[in-house]
């Protein structure tokens, strides 16, 4: 089911450790902090969704960036490989969502009273796990390998999936699918949050 929301994903990927890292960071416990980066992921998500409905450059950047996640683990598995060593390096969505964390960690500040640095401390931390979740939603969504992928975002999609169709190996289709392509992958990846 779709169900497992963006930010569930985000939690799952964050892990224990660095929940407890941003607890620390915070002065609060585990509730606190996964409240927190549900509240900060929901903000990121939101602007990142509103921009790439934006008509204009900046609009122009997050479709660009969205489109470079999207096309990442078709171009090697390397890129992705043990980490996002390629996508952070280069990466066009890192660049995107640190332009975004100034004006999240504001908004995230006025709705929980936390100073807006630490919100960017927290969101600083929370970039490399956005990318992995937007990497492995998106090789899910060209694999068609559905929510349980496998957890080296997306490059090991050797297992197949349950419906995997003969011949189809994995990551086949290259060119987003139908018409609304990119729009239908941006809400898959963000969570399908239609507001």
């Amino acid at each position: 089911m779709s169900e497992s929301s963006f930010q569930d994903d985000v939690l799952g990927e964050l892990g224990d450790d660095k929940l407890t890292e941003i607890a620390g960071l915070l002065g609060t416990d585990a509730d606190g902090a996964r409240d927190t980066v549900a509240a900060t992921v929901g903000a990121m998500t939101g602007d990142l969704q509103q921009k790439a409905d934006a008509d204009d450059d900046d609009g122009n950047e997050v479709r660009q960036a969205f489109a470079e996640v999207t096309e990442a683990p078709l171009e090697g598995v390397a890129t992705l490989g043990g980490g996002l060593g390629g996508l952070l390096s280069g990466g066009m969505m890192a660049g995107v969502l640190a332009k975004v964390s100034k004006p999240v960690a504001n908004a995230v500040s006025k709705k929980t009273g936390i100073p807006a640095p630490t919100i960017a401390r927290v969101i600083e931390l929370l970039i490399p796990v956005l990318l992995a979740v937007f990497a492995k939603r998106a090789a899910a969504g060209k694999g068609g390998a559905g929510a349980g992928a496998p957890t080296a975002a997306g490059g090991e999609s050797a297992i197949p999936s349950p419906g995997a169709v003969p011949g189809a190996a994995g990551a086949a289709p290259a060119a987003p699918a139908g018409g609304g392509g990119l729009g239908d992958l941006l809400g898959q990846i963000l969570g399908g949050g239609k507001k």
